[in-house]
């Protein structure tokens, strides 16, 4: 969207689940194959494993995502997010695993060392926290949650076109000339 609209990606963080535990919880299998999530996903390129016994505390995958905000291009930021949605939701990987988290953004070309430093350190645990409590304090209850002007909330996975017509209900301008390069100048 960003290549083809006037506009600026922001990753909020938000906890979907904020009564899961530092050290995560267990529990029964959830993603039945067939579900209307991963029937979606499948039409989308996205796969949503099941069997999933495990759910993280997604803290630290919050920091780290604060940490690619702050030290990475725009374009590494959004395959932060992808590689990190993949380890999740497709390779059934535990995102409050600091190594995990490192690999992942050393992948897309962070700087590992540094990455390391502020997970080991919490360095931006309490931003995380102040932020989680300013996306509650507008409203979000779920995940995800496409904020547009501070003002209008389309909640859900939406197909592409849903967020097009948005933008243009509220006056975006769509670039003249989409570039793929628009993200690697941001």
């Amino acid at each position: 969207m960003q290549r083809e609209w006037n506009v600026v990606i922001d990753w909020a963080p938000f906890l979907l689940d904020p009564s899961i535990p530092i050290e995560g919880r267990t529990h029964e299998p959830r993603n039945k194959p067939g579900s209307l999530l991963t029937e979606r996903g499948s039409r989308l390129g996205i796969e949503f494993r099941s069997g999933r016994t495990f759910t993280p505390n997604s803290l630290l995958a919050l920091q780290a995502s604060a940490f690619a905000r702050d030290f990475g291009s725009t374009v590494q930021q959004l395959e932060f997010h992808k590689a990190m949605f993949k380890a999740h939701f497709t390779d059934l990987y535990n995102l409050s695993d600091r190594t995990i988290l490192n690999n992942l953004g050393t992948a897309v070309g962070l700087d590992g060392s540094a990455l390391n430093d502020v997970l080991t350190s919490e360095h931006y645990l309490e931003q995380v926290k102040d932020e989680i409590d300013w996306t509650r304090k507008i409203g979000v209850t779920s995940i995800p949650t496409f904020i547009f002007e501070n003002q209008y909330a389309v909640v859900g996975a939406q197909e592409y076109e849903v967020l097009e017509q948005v933008a243009a209900n509220i006056g975006v301008k769509r670039r003249k000339n989409p570039d793929n390069n628009q993200l690697e100048n941001s």
